[in-house]
């Protein structure tokens, strides 16, 4: 069975999304990298009981780089999770898992999610035995070497299907440097719609903002892999990742939608590869303006990566 999971930015859109997903992504930006939002701890539980009322599952972000500030934290943010009985969790930090075997009142099941760490199978194989349920593969893995890491994992494997991809992270508020030195007073988060251009090349557009975990810039197009699910699906990738943290509102609700049409067609075996176009042209059209979109690493050649 294929599983979608999306991010939310809101309960009213965690609402909208229930019919379309299994699993619902978000957090707290103390913890949660790249979030669309960060949400109370009161609202986590409300989010958390809406999913369990609705038969789906909830994955929290815990996906940072925890600094001694901020690991100190840890465990009480894992008792509440507890508490509240989440599914899961996404951590990239080893030293949660430490946390956890410290603190075994706070332990729950993790996926790993060291981002661009997670390129092999034998890197995924090593954190299941360390405890993971599941990992996150790397965004800059193309396809022709998912084909051989799918049958040597035993993991199921999370492949971001929609949505943006970061392609640095800095710990230095690279952004409050800049505005110091050029004495300017902007926002910094990710709603100012900052990017970065090329010199020449006006039309490239690498989101950028800034958190307490640092500097985010993102790639110059977002990613959909609408037409490829078949190919993905046959190779033993039934874990869908949609990202919405530059998607925002009911047109997110409306893309979750087509990959969950989706899904019940390569499930009943009924998703032409014509019609996997025609659902792909959809979400190119309900993606914001401002914002490319294509497959990012998936087709191309392994041996022209350096």
């Amino acid at each position: 069975m294929v599983e979608i999971i999306a991010t939310v930015e809101s309960i009213e859109q965690a609402t909208a999304l229930m019919p379309y997903i299994d699993t619902l992504f978000f957090g707290e930006e103390t913890f949660g990298l790249r979030l669309p939002a960060s949400f109370t701890r009161e609202e986590q539980a409300t989010l958390i009981q809406m999913a369990h009322q609705a038969g789906k599952k909830v994955t929290i972000a815990v996906n940072g780089i925890m600094h001694p500030e901020k690991m100190t934290l840890i465990p009480e943010y894992l008792r509440f999770l507890r508490a509240q009985q989440v599914d899961q969790i996404a951590i990239g930090d080893p030293g949660i898992i430490y946390r956890m075997q410290q603190n075994p009142d706070c332990a729950l099941p993790f996926i790993y999610a060291g981002e661009t760490l997670v390129t092999s199978a034998r890197q995924i194989n090593f954190w299941g035995r360390k405890g993971a349920i599941g990992a996150v593969l790397a965004r800059e893995v193309p396809f022709g070497e998912m084909k051989v890491l799918a049958p040597q994992v035993d993991l199921p494997v999370e492949v971001l299907v929609y949505g943006a991809t970061c392609i640095h992270q800095s710990k230095r508020p690279l952004l409050q440097n800049y505005y110091n030195y050029t004495q300017q007073t902007e926002a910094k988060d990710h709603d100012r719609g900052l990017f970065l251009s090329e010199p020449k090349k006006e039309e490239t557009h690498y989101s950028i903002y800034e958190d307490s975990h640092g500097t985010h810039i993102f790639a110059n197009n977002d990613l959909n892999l609408m037409a490829q699910l078949p190919e993905l699906t046959a190779h033993g990738y039934h874990t869908w990742k949609l990202d919405g943290l530059y998607t925002r509102g009911t047109a997110f609700v409306q893309i979750a939608a087509l990959f969950a049409q989706a899904k019940a067609a390569i499930e009943g075996e009924q998703l032409s590869p014509a019609d996997a176009i025609a659902l792909s042209d959809k979400v190119q059209a309900l993606h914001p303006e401002n914002r490319g979109l294509d497959t990012g690493f998936y087709l191309i050649d392994p041996d022209d990566i350096k």
